[in-house]
């Protein structure tokens, strides 16, 4: 049976972490699939996971009242889908769907939470990482709200 390390040690996010961090992150890791279409997880829903997109593309959304969902971000091979499994409430803040076929490493984030609470250096490294996701993030849904309400004139 082949490990995931491999696949995780290569991704960028991980570059650089301990060889001993490392392998408490490959115990948290399995294969995913989800079909194009599906929602693998939605705004308000328990968030106990996040993904390293190996192959496909994701569109994240927020949900508006009486409008169709606006898209803020689009993932593709190599992105990481998922910050809110790190924080309480432990809620998704987007939701997610597959715009095509998509294979990801998925990583049990109340697994990584334990292991986090039990190594704090380990939650440090991983905080830092994921805090660098969620300026993008933000960023990325700033700018598709400017794009959206920038041009209206105030009254």
């Amino acid at each position: 049976m082949q490990t995931l390390e491999p696949l995780i040690a290569e991704h960028a996010f991980f570059a650089g972490l301990d060889q001993p961090f490392l392998d408490l992150v490959v115990g948290c890791a399995s294969n995913v699939r989800f079909p194009a279409g599906t929602y693998i997880f939605k705004e308000g829903e328990e968030a106990n996971a996040f993904y390293l997109i190996r192959e496909g593309k994701v569109a994240l959304e927020i949900s508006a009242p009486q409008r169709r969902p606006i898209i803020v971000d689009t993932l593709d091979t190599g992105d990481i889908l998922g910050w809110s499994w790190l924080l309480p409430p432990f809620q998704w803040k987007f939701n997610a769907h597959a715009t095509s076929e998509l294979r990801a490493i998925s990583l049990d984030g109340k697994c990584l939470r334990g292991k986090c609470e039990e190594n704090h250096d380990l939650g440090y490294e991983l905080l830092k990482r994921f805090a660098k996701i969620m300026e993008r993030r933000l960023e990325a849904t700033r700018f598709q709200l400017l794009d959206l309400y920038g041009s209206r004139k105030i009254a």
